[in-house]
């Protein structure tokens, strides 16, 4: 039971996290522009200390994951089941984006599917929650997975960073939804 304490609050631990890394990173990082660069570039060879980027998304994934298996724990199906599936999938594909770095090949690849994986992890889980007769959670899932990439792709965005950072807070309002679910004893089994 404790370990599943921890485990509780990965993925609030990672949302932090994230933002922790990035600010860190734009910190030592003075020609960055929000408006104008992808928060990628902070990674990449331009990048004074890329290392903070790159290893800090590293160490993120790894508290994603840690979340992943945290839903599998709270899963009430399959479909939940396979849903903390697709969340350990994109936790690996953050940890790529730190490995393969802006400027290197497949990095557009890695990032591009840590969000598109995301956003499946959100549309399965909600089937999985509609399932399991939960309709407030699975609706607010599965509307949050199938409609969050509409702005995503319709919005002219400034630049790559305000798009990620739509994105990566359209992740952290279900990694806190899902912990505060989770936390009140409603997705318990």
């Amino acid at each position: 039971m404790r370990v599943r304490s921890i485990l509780r609050y990965t993925g609030i631990t990672a949302a932090i996290l994230a933002w922790i890394v990035i600010a860190v990173s734009i910190s030592v990082n003075p020609w960055f522009i929000f408006v104008k660069n992808a928060f990628s570039d902070l990674g990449g060879p331009r990048a004074t200390d890329p290392w903070i980027y790159n290893y800090g998304l590293i160490v993120t994934s790894v508290f994603v994951d840690l979340y992943s298996i945290n839903l599998l724990l709270i899963s009430r199906n399959k479909v939940e089941s396979f849903a903390s599936a697709f969340v350990f999938v994109a936790g690996l594909f953050l940890a790529l984006i730190g490995i393969y770095h802006a400027g290197t090949r497949p990095h557009v690849f890695v990032s591009t599917w840590f969000f598109t994986q995301m956003d499946i992890s959100l549309i399965t889980w909600g089937l999985g929650s509609l399932m399991a007769k939960d309709k407030g959670l699975g609706l607010f899932s599965l509307l949050l997975g199938v409609l969050s990439p509409i702005p995503a792709i319709m919005v002219p965005w400034p630049s790559a960073a305000t798009e990620e950072a739509y994105g990566i807070v359209v992740i952290d309002v279900w990694v806190i939804v899902m912990t505060i679910m989770d936390t009140i004893g409603k997705r318990r089994k």
